[in-house]
């Protein structure tokens, strides 16, 4: 019998589609999973044909964070664990909506965070539940805290209550909690708006939205002038307003 597959990725259009595919443990972040959704994100990011990646879940939970059966076994920590694959969510070059599909704990919620845009079902439960089970929130705090209203943060971390999409939206982690029969076309207009915008600029753009503020104001203005100036001089630029005045789509927009 074949193992399963843990990742699935599929190209549907622009979009690079990864799905976390172990719905029989709802999902979770064993070791071999994280290794293997390492490598779906890494081949994603690397694809020139990919503008924008999507992060789903098979199944009706989209992430139950760790696998605690692994955890409970004393599995060590696999080649890549968690903060390399929420790293690479981060800091890749291609912008990542999150597609959650269901219900998210743990670990789940801070593969939600990394990601640059986060649709989901107004009625999908999520929680913290770390400290629940006697452990904390420690990874996903990293990238949770640099999304998240902070007050919201410190009273779902610390009772580890469940809380809707609803307002999971109101604090932060989803940008938008839809009716579930709405999913797929918000995701899909995210995905569409998204493979507008130039794949240089948009990398670029992902990195300033990560590094500012940083702790000095002139310094900040400093840096930006020079990204600015290098983004008025590169290519896409170029072919970016000879576009807009000649009144036709720039090269890198998608064919109808």
């Amino acid at each position: 019998m074949a193992d399963p597959p843990l990742v699935r990725l599929e190209r549907r259009g622009p979009a690079a589609v990864v799905t976390l595919d172990s719905p029989a443990n709802r999902n979770a972040l064993s070791a071999a999973l994280l290794e293997r959704l390492h490598a779906a994100l890494a081949g994603a990011m690397a694809d020139d044909g990919v503008r924008v990646v999507v992060l789903t879940g098979a199944g009706p939970v989209f992430c139950s964070g760790a696998d605690l059966k692994e955890q409970r076994a004393g599995g060590g920590p696999g080649a890549v664990g968690l903060p390399e694959v929420l790293t690479l969510l981060v800091e890749g070059p291609k912008p990542v909506v999150a597609r959650v599909n269901g219900a998210a704990r743990a670990g789940g919620l801070g593969l939600i965070a990394a990601c640059d845009l986060a649709v989901g079902p107004a009625t999908a439960t999520f929680g913290f539940s770390e400290v629940r089970i006697g452990v904390t929130p420690a990874i996903i705090a990293v990238p949770c805290l640099r999304r998240m209203d902070l007050r919201a943060a410190r009273e779902l971390f610390l009772t580890g209550e469940p809380f809707d999409g609803a307002r999971a939206q109101r604090a932060g982690l989803l940008d938008r909690a839809v009716a579930e029969d709405e999913l797929d076309a918000t995701v899909d207009a995210l995905v569409a708006q998204l493979s507008r915008g130039a794949p240089g600029a948009l990398a670029v753009t992902r990195r300033l939205l990560r590094d500012l503020p940083g702790p000095d104001l002139q310094d900040d203005l400093r840096r930006m002038a020079a990204v600015s100036a290098e983004r008025f001089g590169s290519a896409e630029a170029r072919e970016g307003i000879a576009a807009l005045l000649e009144k036709r789509p720039p090269a890198w927009a998608p064919r109808e």
